[in-house]
């Protein structure tokens, strides 16, 4: 029998595969929540707090906070029809503004630990994006309802899996963003972790 080439294409998903496996396994499985944690003390928390950040879901949410839900409903529509598209005027804004140049930069300095950063307003809508999403509107996800749907220091573990997004295999960090000088919810952030970088 043949047995399949691994090439320097296949050889990362299947790492990621396996990685998962030790993940889902009964018996085997490890817990990914104490080491998503320890990441996210020391290399997430230290810059939630960013003006930049801070300045860009406040200004979003004066633009957002009167929109109804079938207006939100048509954004994220919007959205998804302009994947792909030469034309992109509801995703350019998310991915080509300062908020979203400094969470590529974290994504960088990361050095492939972090797959994708994008923070949200109190409405869930994206205010910032290091790269594509596939929705516009996560208010009705786990990463936005379990974290701003909570308040100040709420914190939403995903499971390991596969994202569409990055095409990687990840972990998700969910925080609540809080305004520095009243301490209100005023967001909310999400941080791909490199399955690998979970071990």
């Amino acid at each position: 029998m043949t047995r399949p080439r691994l090439t320097s294409q296949t050889v990362p998903r299947v790492l990621a595969a396996a990685l998962v496996a030790c993940f889902a396994a009964p018996g085997l499985a490890m817990d990914a929540k104490p080491a998503m944690s320890a990441f996210l003390e020391s290399e997430v928390l230290p810059w939630t707090g960013s003006e930049v950040l801070i300045a860009a879901i406040e200004a979003h949410n004066a633009e957002t906070a009167q929109l109804t839900g079938s207006e939100i409903a048509a954004l994220d529509a919007a959205w998804q029809s302009e994947l792909g598209a030469a034309e992109r005027p509801t995703i350019a804004p998310v991915i080509d503004n300062a908020a979203a140049t400094f969470l590529r930069e974290r994504v960088s300095a990361a050095g492939g630990a972090i797959t994708e950063i994008f923070v949200m307003d109190a409405r869930g809508l994206n205010v910032a994006a290091s790269a594509l999403t596939s929705d516009y509107w996560q208010g009705d996800e786990a990463k936005f309802t379990e974290t701003f749907g909570k308040g100040p220091e709420a914190v939403h573990f995903g499971e390991v899996e596969f994202d569409e997004s990055s095409q990687t295999y990840q972990g998700q960090i969910s925080v609540t963003l809080v305004d520095p000088e009243s301490g209100e919810a005023i967001g909310a952030m999400t941080v791909g972790v490199n399955a690998e970088y979970l071990m």
